[in-house]
């Protein structure tokens, strides 16, 4: 199996130091660089090759989402996951907006955090369920007039009155989806196996010609299904 080669970069050296342990233990994965600012990061280039960088925020001299395109640029062909403590809606715009494949919150389980790096690996925008939510409300929020929400999408348009296609069950769980729920909240609420909430996840995203949970839920949103 190859692995997947990753980069941290992160300004407290005992968090990137445990997350470095953390990931190294997991044979998915292999860290190939650590960087505490964006400059060490910078300094990689050419040297080493990662796939994949989880990627701070708060970072001294130039902040994480200020510095997406210079990476993007200097390892060709990475995908970018934020891992940061802001909660903040603009933080989440902006760094999707410059090119991130994801953001999460660094209170995200460690089980979870390596099933997003997978998804982000697969082509898919993983966000962390809180921001989920926010991203939405402010999706709901937007008047005509303002300036467009981030769609953060990827692969092809969803189908026009795609909707119509879906089961009652399914819709229900677009409609979770679109609140930000989990698949296990979702099981829950609806009193169903986690395993079969995925497999409706899925076959939602097929008959939609959407590629990501993020790309759904703005779906619904529009179309006023919550």
């Amino acid at each position: 199996m190859t692995l997947i080669r990753l980069m941290v970069v992160d300004d407290h050296s005992l968090f990137r130091r445990g997350l470095v342990a953390l990931l190294s233990q997991d044979g998915r994965f292999e860290v190939v660089a650590q960087a505490a600012d964006m400059g060490e990061a910078l300094r990689y280039a050419g040297s080493q090759a990662p796939q994949l960088i989880l990627l701070d925020n708060h970072l001294p001299g130039v902040r994480g989402v200020d510095g997406i395109a210079a990476l993007k640029e200097a390892f060709t062909g990475v995908r970018i996951l934020m891992l940061t403590v802001s909660e903040d809606e603009q933080d989440l715009a902006a760094a999707m907006q410059a090119g991130a494949d994801g953001y999460l919150l660094k209170t995200v389980e460690s089980e979870h955090l390596c099933d997003a790096l997978l998804k982000v690996m697969a082509g898919e925008s993983v966000i962390s369920p809180e921001m989920m939510t926010k991203f939405v409300a402010a999706f709901r929020a937007k008047p005509a007039s303002a300036p467009a929400v981030p769609t953060l999408a990827v692969g092809p348009a969803p189908a026009d009155g795609g909707l119509e296609c879906l089961s009652a069950r399914e819709r229900e769980i677009l409609a979770c989806i679109a609140r930000g729920d989990s698949n296990k909240l979702i099981a829950r609420a609806l009193d169903i196996a986690e395993t079969t909430v995925k497999v409706h996840v899925q076959h939602i995203l097929r008959k939609l010609q959407l590629s990501s949970r993020v790309q759904a839920a703005v779906y619904a949103t529009a179309r006023g299904l919550v």
